[in-house]
């Protein structure tokens, strides 16, 4: 901590108080190089680095340690009062955030323990979408929605930094690796609407990660089945240099072979990411993030076998597959960015990153399948198969797709604090340029005769009169797209913190603006410029109970990137507009205490209406626009959440969500958007046996109302406007801690140098239950009737998980 802290400093000071209110003497508090000690009073004053997540740790000979985690500006001054204890076991840290990111509506999670959290996708992805207003159906993909968006409304940083994701990928099986390494995070914010002008052109959501910066040697190992990661931090001997670097590999086999579709499947998915930090000088900071990513999907089916209906009418399908699917997703990330502390009061930031994707998209699967009756005779030898054959038909599918896109930004940023006031700028350029060829194809035959899609198309009088239009695909697309996106972007906001009598009031007022033009070949775009202006307001009355209100309100244009300027047809339309959304946000939260133990509860109502809307439609995880603008919509609901030590010395929390999503496309009427998931209740728990504090349990539970979405994916929304099923999933895991920071077989030799070591044993859809992402819609051929038969996700499936720290 010491290369760091220089003439940019903070003071924390306060008063440490035992469980009879009795002033502690003689706490030892420490913040990296610093430290002091609470006289007869209790009373103590530590100065610690500004502008940066550090910790403050409190030790006693008689009273179990406790830490402080904290973020505040230069010459800031945080009061922090403490009640330390002498339990017999005092687990977890005493987390504060700053006032700050409450007043932002900002959530603040510690990573030291989203490692241990369990799911399919364990990390910070994972840990979100147990939150209010944040939703997934698909526990192999890292992606998700927030409060009506879809995955194209999030905003991702890491160190200020803006990252991005592959472009190709249509189902969460393919997708890997998110950016983020779960390894190297030291602090995780996280917005699900209302957020600053500071923050980009995005309609949901912002997840703000920042990187640790380490001040001493330090590795990290985690194996299970699925994969395994290193990280290692590394510090010079004169404290200016200090690099942290991941290298991650995963396998979705043990997942993937759990689904009901047997395959033969290769996945290799691995990347290398690193983070180099150089204190110049007093004034000067330089840092470097790299990331190299290759994912690798090879998928063969073999063979499927669903069964659905009723117990009175069991049906099934079975389905022969033939041939496979390679897909190629390579990214190379670079950023530099350096930080110059003008004064005391001003700072600037110069960023410039560069983001690369070289990602295919090949397949060629043919699908022969029987729907019919099932055997349900006990005893026969064909019970469980299909007796009687009610529909037979086949389809290929065929896709050669190719994208090369490359996005170069250029920032600067300014940081201005004076008094209460703060004032934040920025200027951003960003040039994006893709080349794009999509060419795919769907061929269905039932019983022998090709179906025709369903567009216009000549009359098919056969047998009594020659039918001679083309035989054409059921699904086509083919297009070149080289398209050129120049954007400029910019913000200026102005933040204070005042008293209204005995009331602490925060207010922040803010504007964006982003200007872009698209071009290409036979492309020609129009210049578009768009004003987004925010306002923040936040008071914390002087009352008896710990209150907090929140009032936001703010436009959030989305001007459109390169996915959704493509159509339907796969054609780039240029002059697509920006997204626009007036969002009002009214949030509490109120702090109280059970037992002598923290909790708080969160609660937001927000409501956002929405012009110009893209409507679009999903299908696992890959959404395709109509790139016209030509609906309206609206967004409302409520979110609550409970969080704080339901088990002493533990984090958990409860969270309950209510949300309706409606569009009016071509004034046509309301109706459901893809994203309409109006309930949705989430639990993360953490416990420990009292006599045994080293073996520990993690509950993730999530359940969500089915999502509109089971319909084909080319039908008319009006005509299609079912449901899938409720999503329902609880992930459990035991962790057994053999070396903490209290010891344990750290005397020993051997394992003398680790400060951690835990194995894990993960169960991932505890319940086994049966969760559909989609349906795949067969006809029965005499009925005429279609039958939707749902693409069921994983089941359950158990997983072993070692973690060690040096």
């Amino acid at each position: 901590m010491g290369m760091i802290s220089f003439a940019q400093t903070a003071f924390v000071k306060g008063v440490i108080l035992d469980k009879k209110n009795v002033p502690v003497e003689g706490v030892n508090v420490i913040c990296g190089d610093n430290g002091t000690q609470t006289d007869e009073k209790g009373f103590y004053q530590i100065t610690i680095p500004s502008n940066q997540n550090v910790t403050v740790e409190f030790t006693h000979v008689s009273l179990k340690k406790a830490s402080l985690k904290v973020s505040l500006q230069t010459n800031e001054v945080y009061v922090f009062n403490m009640y330390m204890n002498d339990q017999e076991e005092q687990m977890g840290e005493v987390i504060i955030n700053n006032n700050k990111k409450l007043v932002q509506g900002i959530l603040t999670f510690e990573a030291k323990d989203i490692r241990f959290i369990p799911g399919a996708n364990a990390g910070i992805e994972n840990v979100l979408k147990t939150l209010p207003g944040v939703n997934s159906n698909n526990e192999l993909s890292t992606q998700y929605s927030v409060r009506g968006g879809n995955y194209d409304e999030n905003l991702v940083y890491v160190n200020e930094i803006e990252v991005y994701r592959p472009f190709l990928i249509r189902s969460g099986q393919q997708e890997g690796l998110s950016f983020v390494n779960t390894d190297l995070v030291q602090n995780i914010d996280f917005s699900a609407g209302g957020f600053q002008a500071k923050y980009g052109d995005k309609m949901s959501s912002v997840l703000d990660i920042t990187y640790r910066n380490p001040a001493k040697f330090g590795a990290l190992l985690e194996m299970s089945f699925l994969g395994g990661s290193l990280a290692v931090d590394a510090v010079s001997k004169n404290k200016k240099w200090s690099a942290i670097t991941g290298i991650r590999y995963r396998n979705n086999s043990l997942l993937v072979e759990s689904q009901e579709t047997q395959t033969n499947y290769k996945p290799v998915f691995a990347d290398i990411q690193t983070n180099i930090n150089f204190q110049a000088s007093a004034k000067w900071q330089w840092s470097f993030l790299g990331n190299i990513s290759q994912n690798k999907y090879l998928y063969e089916p073999l063979t499927r076998q669903t069964n659905f209906g009723t117990v009175d009418e069991p049906m099934a399908l079975s389905v022969y597959y033939q041939g496979k699917e390679k897909d190629l997703y390579n990214t190379y990330f670079g950023a530099l960015k350096a930080a110059y502390q003008v004064n005391d009061s001003f700072s600037l930031k110069f960023i410039g990153s560069v983001f690369h994707t070289i990602e295919q998209e090949y397949f060629d699967i043919y699908a022969q399948y029987r729907l019919g009756e099932v055997d349900t005779n006990i005893g026969s030898d064909t019970y469980g198969d299909i007796q009687f054959s009610r529909g037979i038909g086949s389809q290929l599918n065929h896709a050669r797709n190719d994208l090369d896109a490359l996005i170069a930004n250029l920032e600067v940023k300014g940081l201005n604090n004076w008094k209460e006031n703060q004032i934040e700028w920025g200027v951003k350029y960003t040039r994006e340029s893709i080349r794009d060829r999509i060419s795919e194809w769907e061929v269905i035959d039932s019983a022998g005769f090709s179906i025709r899609p369903p567009i216009v198309l000549p009359k098919n009088d056969e047998p009594y009169q020659p039918y001679s239009g083309l035989l054409i695909p059921y699904q086509s697309v083919k297009a070149v797209n080289f398209t050129n996106i120049d954007r400029f972007s910019a913000y200026a906001q102005w933040g204070r913190k005042d008293n209204l009598g005995s009331n602490e009031i925060w207010y922040n007022l803010g504007v964006r603006s982003q200007s872009w033009e698209v071009s290409g070949d036979n492309l020609n775009g129009k210049f578009q410029t768009v004003f987004s202006p925010r306002a923040q307001f936040a008071i914390k009355p002087d009352w008896k109970k710990e209150m907090l209100f929140r009032l936001t309100i703010g436009v959030y244009n989305q001007p459109p990137f390169y996915r959704e300027l493509r159509d339907y047809d796969g054609v780039v339309q240029p002059d697509t507009k920006a997204q626009k959304s007036l969002n009002v946000v009214l949030g509490n939260e109120y702090s109280f205490k059970i037992k002598e133990r923290p909790f708080k509860l969160v609660t937001e109502a927000y409501y956002k209406t929405m012009t110009d809307v893209n409507p679009y439609t999903v299908d696992n995880v890959r959404i395709r626009y109509a790139a016209n603008n030509s609906a309206v919509a609206y967004v409302q609901g409520l979110d609550l959440r409970l969080n704080g030590e339901f088990v002493p010395g533990t984090d958990s929390w409860i969270s309950f969500g209510y949300l309706k999503t409606e569009e009016n496309i071509d004034n046509k009427g309301y109706i459901a958007r893809p994203t309409d998931q109006r309930l949705k209740f989430g639990l993360l728990f953490q416990d420990y046996m009292p006599k045994i504090p080293s073996l520990k349990l993690y509950l993730n539970l999530v359940y969500n109302t089915g999502l509109p979405g089971g319909s084909p994916s080319y039908a008319d929304p009006y005509l299609y406007q079912n449901r899938l099923k409720d999503y329902r999933r609880a992930d459990i895991g035991f962790s057994k801690v053999f070396i903490d920071q209290k010891g344990g077989m750290s005397n020993r030799k051997f394992f003398k140098n680790f400060k951690e070591l835990a194995l894990g044993f993960e169960i991932f859809n505890l319940f086994n239950n049966q969760n559909a992402i989609t349906n795949t819609w067969v006809r029965d051929v005499y009925t005429k009737t279609e039958y939707a038969i749902p693409n069921y996700m994983t089941t359950r499936v158990f997983n072993l998980k070692l973690n060690v720290r040096l």
